[in-house]
């Protein structure tokens, strides 16, 4: 039987929180540490989504997993996040959507701005496990070829979005080798633009074995 990595400590007031967006949680997530990642294995609590989310975006460690799922959450909630950008409250107030269709629109489109924005500004509280502070040292920011991100999943996409390159594949490639070997993953990728997924699965595996040994 497998046993969960550790439970990352939680402060007492936020028990029952999700560690990615705030929302209730009722699930967990594991983060099964490679070589490349500077922190060991733990498990956070998560809602179900954020669950979800960060299963299909480890990448090379806790904190760019966060940004993955925040990535994954702007998506999903793009058009109640919109809501802020082409209203505001007060409008929404005086729009005069009386009628029985645009009266429920008014009433609950605030509150799910809202309740969208909180989650993918959450920060979650500052990592300790087993009375280690784990956050010490660290900086979401990612610098490569002379540009700074604010994260490793804003370079994934300008990379991928530039060189129309494979997110999926870049992803995981840097999940086994790491972000300071972003450079060998991207020239991967451009070496295998197109490649069924078939050849991906098995591209995966060689470098897999290449740097697990």
């Amino acid at each position: 039987m497998n046993h969960l990595p550790p439970l990352v400590e939680i402060p007492f007031d936020l028990r029952h929180q999700c560690w990615f967006c705030a929302e209730p949680s009722n699930d967990v997530f594991s983060f099964y540490a490679k070589p490349s990642t500077p922190h060991p294995s733990l498990t956070v609590p998560a809602c179900s989504e954020c669950a979800r989310l960060a299963k299909k975006n480890p990448l090379t460690s806790i904190w760019d997993c966060r940004d993955g799922v925040k990535d994954e959450l702007m998506k999903i909630y793009h058009k109640d996040l919109a809501i802020g950008i082409n209203w505001t409250e007060e409008e929404l107030e005086e729009s005069g959507f009386d009628c029985r269709i645009l009266s429920g629109f008014k009433e609950s489109a605030w509150m799910m701005y809202n309740i969208a924005k909180g989650r993918i500004n959450a920060e979650g509280w500052p990592l300790v496990l087993n009375a280690v502070d784990i956050e010490q040292g660290y900086s979401g920011q990612f610098e490569f070829d002379g540009l700074t991100f604010n994260s490793l999943t804003k370079a994934i996409n300008h990379y991928c979005d530039t060189l129309m390159l494979n997110k999926h594949l870049l992803s995981e490639l840097l999940t086994i080798v790491g972000k300071d070997k972003f450079a060998y993953a991207i020239r991967l990728c451009r070496m295998n633009i197109g490649i069924t997924k078939e050849h991906q699965k098995l591209l995966l595996q060689q470098v897999k074995e290449e740097f697990e040994q």
